[in-house]
């Protein structure tokens, strides 16, 4: 209590005690493991950041940072209560330099939001993740999505963070040189640590010149190999594929159901191409030629942006169009990554194994850089159902690692996966993270309960 009438004397309005906020920033609609925070503050600046955090550190109270909530991996969804920080409203584009190539904002801004800000100056920024969500978030889950097989994840193209450790200090991560070897890179600790080893407040990222050209070509196989062949086969020929996506037929028939399109129900690929006019149209031939060789077939092309928006529509829509399946369900999300020499058998596996299956599994993926989903449909109220997809899911997370990938691609470990984190790393890996989480945060107050396991 003392805590919360400390907050709400500093915060007044922009402190939240109200139920249904507070749920919205802890708990899943039908939540059994996960309890509300006991309070919800608006930040707008990293110096309030900070004295939140040292509030909470005083009175030794878990504190979770707060985006966008798109997060698949039950990342905010609380288990012990405490303050949630919403950084939502610290959305301000602070600097844009386009001469360096940079542009630093603060943790709520969005992607389409910076590319709405640098669209006058010729550049963009090309991570998207496919949902609406914070570059504070992206950073602390490391977050890729369709564009990575040409522009990398998050890793790549933060250069530097503003940080608030669980001391309640403030610490800046890097300068915005392009590269540098002075001291730990303590950059990359924190790209990925979701929130458990600090909270990002400031995100200095990469841009990059918008493409004078951009097409977009769409071609269906007759089998999933094929398509992938043609995804390993261009990238070893060294065509710069900006975009190479799979979409399984269950997928293309959930999106044809939702948009009404007539998109033909087979593996399907979904290719983008960024460059000068000659250099795309190219790519595209040499793609065209590789694909028949793998008989591919329906190869559709188009370089205007509305007939672009037509094509991509499918793989923009697919999670959506395919939780409506069956409304009212509850979605697993999978996220696993393998070398690319091994996608097409841990793909045509995970089609095996989910057709043995009474329950809708419908698959795509990032294939450039060896990144597969599969949307695992169960009724929440049948436990023989819940029981199956939690059965295919850890089946599926299993068979990456088989294969020497990993677990989690881009969505992060959360609360969901920190089990399969001992099983991807070493006993001794793991021991030297949970020896960074105690050493960096020894309250264990930041998001406690995600990442790694810190026994009491």
């Amino acid at each position: 209590m003392a805590l919360l009438d400390a907050l709400r004397h500093r915060f007044g309005l922009r402190f939240k005690l109200g139920r249904s906020m507070r749920e919205q920033h802890g708990c899943e609609a039908s939540p059994s493991d996960t309890t509300a925070p006991d309070g919800v503050v608006f930040a707008h600046a990293t110096e309030e950041v900070a004295e939140i955090v040292r509030l909470c550190a005083m009175h030794r109270v878990a504190v979770t940072a707060f985006g966008m909530f798109s997060s698949l991996e039950r990342h905010v969804l609380g288990h012990v209560g405490g303050i949630s920080i919403d950084l939502s409203e610290m959305d301000e584009v602070m600097t844009i330099n386009a001469q360096d190539l940079t542009a630093t904002v603060q943790a709520g801004v969005t992607r389409e939001q910076l590319n709405a800000e640098v669209k006058d100056t010729g550049l963009f920024f090309p991570i998207d993740p496919g949902s609406k969500a914070s570059l504070g978030g992206m950073a602390a889950t490391r977050a890729g999505g369709t564009s990575a097989v040409r522009y990398g994840t998050m890793r790549e193209n933060v250069l530097a963070l503003t940080v608030v450790t669980a001391e309640g200090r403030i610490i800046r991560t890097a300068r915005r040189a392009k590269k540098s070897s002075a001291g730990y890179d303590l950059t990359r600790i924190f790209v990925g640590s979701e929130g458990t080893l600090g909270i990002i407040t400031e995100v200095t990222v990469r841009l990059y010149p918008r493409p004078d050209a951009i097409a977009t070509a769409v071609c269906t196989f007759p089998d999933v190999r094929s398509a992938v062949d043609t995804v390993i086969q261009t990238i070893q020929t060294g065509v710069p594929l900006a975009r190479a996506e799979f979409m399984d037929a269950l997928a293309l028939r959930a999106v044809n159901l939702h948009t009404d399109t007539l998109f033909t129900e087979r593996p399907t690929l979904f290719l983008e191409f960024h460059g000068t006019p000659a250099g795309v149209a190219e790519q595209a031939e040499i793609v065209r030629d590789i694909a028949r060789e793998h008989r591919g077939d329906d190869y559709d092309w188009a370089d205007q942006p509305e007939a672009r928006t037509r094509l991509w529509s499918a793989r923009h829509t697919a999670f959506a169009a395919c939780e409506r399946l069956r409304p009212g369900w509850r979605t697993f999300t999978t996220d696993a990554c393998v070398p690319l020499s091994r996608l097409a058998q841990c793909i045509e596996e995970t089609i095996e194994d989910t057709r043995r299956s009474s329950l809708l599994c419908p698959l795509f993926g990032h294939v450039g850089d060896g990144h597969l989903l599969c949307l695992i449909i169960a009724d929440p109220d049948n436990p023989a159902e819940m029981a199956e997809a939690e059965r295919l899911n850890q089946r599926m997370m299993s068979r990456a690692l088989r294969m020497e990938g990993t677990c989690t691609a881009e969505h992060g470990i959360g609360a969901q996966k920190v089990v399969l984190l001992t099983e991807e790393f070493d006993a001794n890996a793991v021991h030297l993270m949970r020896q960074l989480k105690r050493a960096w945060d020894p309250l264990n107050i930041l998001n406690p309960g995600k990442v790694i396991a810190v026994p009491e």
